[in-house]
């Protein structure tokens, strides 16, 4: 099994929204993410999607968008981003999932070789820009997911690599030692990748190994509409 990640697929959920108005990078970017898609994923690997798949508001808008992707090869593993509207209650949306796809809401999945943890995440309150209070909630409530998740993997681990996928970064390039990452780090987490961060936004993500986990910014965009490589034994 091979281990790849991208994320913010921003697919059109059944609306004509073209992503080439947010620059010309973006035109037929499905397309080509596909095709390198099809180029390097075999049907026993397993890609990562840490949310913003869909554009959709409503969950039948989002299935033409899932089944693209599940028709791309390997076994798909989602968790939702802040643009995911049409994300409402797992149950639902595992009901609607093409075969070999699977989604988590701060839960973790075996997938042999490693286990995976994921959650939304929300935005981290940093030393410039603390949060209000009722963003402060949120952020709590999903650092408490995290957690859940966390805990659940590593009963699942025993000894082997735990992946973490969050659509919010979990740190920054200027702001590394967060309350996520202290968590991260002490739960033994192998990798973790995360999107949300787009155009100039891209630069204040860290992407490289603080406190023993390494990091990896995944947004399709970040990575030139291609997988990234998520290696396991390194």
């Amino acid at each position: 099994m091979r281990l790849f990640a991208i994320g913010d697929l921003h697919l059109p959920g059944g609306d004509d929204k073209p992503m080439d108005v947010f620059g010309g990078q973006w035109e037929d970017h499905f397309l080509r993410i596909s095709q390198d898609w099809r180029g390097r994923v075999g049907e026993t690997d397993v890609v990562l999607i840490p949310g913003d798949i869909s554009w959709a508001m409503q969950l039948r808008d989002a299935v033409a968008d899932l089944t693209a992707i599940g028709a791309l090869p390997g076994r798909k593993v989602l968790v939702k981003g802040n643009h995911d509207y049409w994300w409402n209650g797992v149950t639902q949306v595992r009901s609607a999932l093409p075969e070999g796809m699977s989604v988590l809401q701060h839960s973790a999945i075996d997938l042999e070789e490693a286990v995976v943890c994921g959650t939304r995440g929300w935005t981290i309150p940093t030393k410039d820009a603390p949060l209000p209070p009722e963003e402060r909630k949120i952020y709590l409530r999903e650092l408490l997911r995290l957690t859940m998740a966390l805990e659940e993997g590593r009963r699942m681990a025993q000894g082997r690599p735990l992946v973490v996928m969050t659509h919010f970064p979990p740190l920054y390039q200027a702001e590394r030692d967060t309350e996520v990452t202290r968590l991260l780090t002490a739960y033994g987490v192998h990798t973790v990748v995360y999107g949300h961060l787009h155009g100039a936004g891209i630069r204040a993500g860290f992407s490289g190994e603080h406190r023993d986990v390494r990091y990896r910014l995944v947004s399709c965009d970040s990575l030139g509409f291609r997988l990234a490589d998520i290696p396991l034994h390194s």
